[in-house]
């Protein structure tokens, strides 16, 4: 996928609930999947791997982290995701270690976060001695913290999520923590499509911005506090982009800064989708106008419920007039909400004229000679944002 937005190429299927809006991809693994997920339900698309993954082949940690265990055998291995537990074995068999490291696990107590860990586990020849049906790691800590951890020696199989309190509570209890560090990341090698990103994001390019590992959250903020922009990302985020994570954990760093996510209730990609798709309609502005229902979203617009792209100058006229429904928005204030327009108030008659043809209904917009243009409310409306 490319860190560009690419229009001609992303066809938006009629009534698509994600139509006529962008959303920013984070991910640096799963991202097409997702990518093409949002895409086959509307979206535009604008993808920029916010962090890169380390080689397992190549990552000295868990080569030395993989040793350790071998030489001095844990009581207890936890393993967190199955993705990670197969890399590990994977890594470890192709240093030549991997026959040693399934027997030496073979010896100990191993927890498995959930059932797809357990798959992961069982698959390498394994058996889990204990997994919680709620696949959350607080209640593996309160398991082993009632077993008592005083003196025993745990690993435990990170994946590049923060665990918030969880290898604290067990040195805090009196055990040994051994992190084996699966899948570690980096800040991408090429930072140019992420620049592009928050650039993006800070100029409501984007309608949402997703987030599937905390990590990236991380890198997207500690980058923008590099080129000076974190506040405005921040503000972007607070009330106009809407910021989208996959679960709890991943929104950790964006909470920490004050901004509230978005979460499904199940921690997936699938309803990560579903979430924006009832997320963006609901906060696109719907106005009934010269007797049709105009809903304005990021880069089209939905004239009775057909979706007419619209040029960014365009949708920038048609936020100045909804901002305040039926009141006439004089041509200095339209040209000052025009992008680069210089100060010739006829580039405002030309984006007016070009913004009329992509609706294709003229008389949505009406001209108050000498004052400006005007949303043609139909009348019961237009009483009620003359109150408002």
């Amino acid at each position: 996928m490319h860190a560009i937005a690419m229009h001609d190429e992303q066809q938006l299927p009629e009534h698509g609930p994600l139509a006529g809006f962008t959303v920013g991809v984070t991910a640096a693994r799963r991202a097409d999947e997702l990518g093409a997920l949002l895409q086959r339900r509307g979206a535009v698309v604008l993808h920029a791997p916010a962090l890169r993954i380390v080689p397992l082949a190549d990552d000295g940690e868990l080569l030395a982290a993989t040793k350790e265990i071998i030489d001095q055998v844990p009581d207890v291995v936890v393993a967190t995701t199955a993705i990670g537990f197969r890399g590990w074995v994977e890594a470890a068999d192709g240093w030549g270690f991997g026959e040693q490291l399934l027997g030496r696990l073979r010896g100990v107590e191993l927890l498995a976060r959930g059932p797809k860990v357990k798959g992961a586990i069982r698959a390498a020849g394994l058996t889990e001695e204990w997994s919680p049906t709620s696949e959350s790691m607080a209640e593996v800590l309160d398991l082993l913290l009632e077993e008592g951890v005083d003196g025993r020696r745990i690993a435990v199989q990170l994946h590049g999520e923060p665990l918030p309190g969880f290898v604290e509570s067990l040195r805090a209890g009196g055990a040994e923590v051994v992190p084996v560090p699966v899948y570690r990341w980096m800040p991408p090698e090429d930072i140019g499509p992420v620049d592009r990103l928050l650039d993006a994001t800070v100029s409501r390019g984007l309608d949402a911005l997703t987030f599937t590992s905390a990590p990236a959250a991380a890198s997207l903020l500690s980058r923008a506090e590099e080129r000076g922009l974190a506040g405005e990302l921040i503000n972007a985020l607070h009330h106009d982009v809407l910021p989208a994570c996959v679960g709890p954990v991943t929104a950790l760093p964006l909470q920490a800064r004050g901004v509230d996510t978005v979460q499904p209730e199940r921690f997936r990609l699938g309803p990560l989708v579903q979430l924006l798709c009832q997320e963006l309609p609901r906060r696109a502005r719907a106005l009934p106008i010269a007797g049709h229902r105009v809903e304005i979203r990021g880069h089209a617009v939905l004239v009775d419920g057909d979706l007419k792209p619209v040029s960014p100058a365009g949708m920038s006229l048609l936020r100045a007039l909804s901002r305040r429904p039926g009141w006439v928005v004089g041509r200095a204030d339209l040209l000052r909400a025009l992008p680069g327009a210089g100060r010739d108030e006829h580039a405002v008659e030309t984006a007016m004229a070009r913004l009329r043809t992509a609706l294709g209904a003229p008389k949505l917009i009406q001209t108050v000679v000498k004052r400006g243009y005007r949303l043609a409310l139909d009348a019961a409306s237009d009483a009620k944002y003359a109150d408002a």
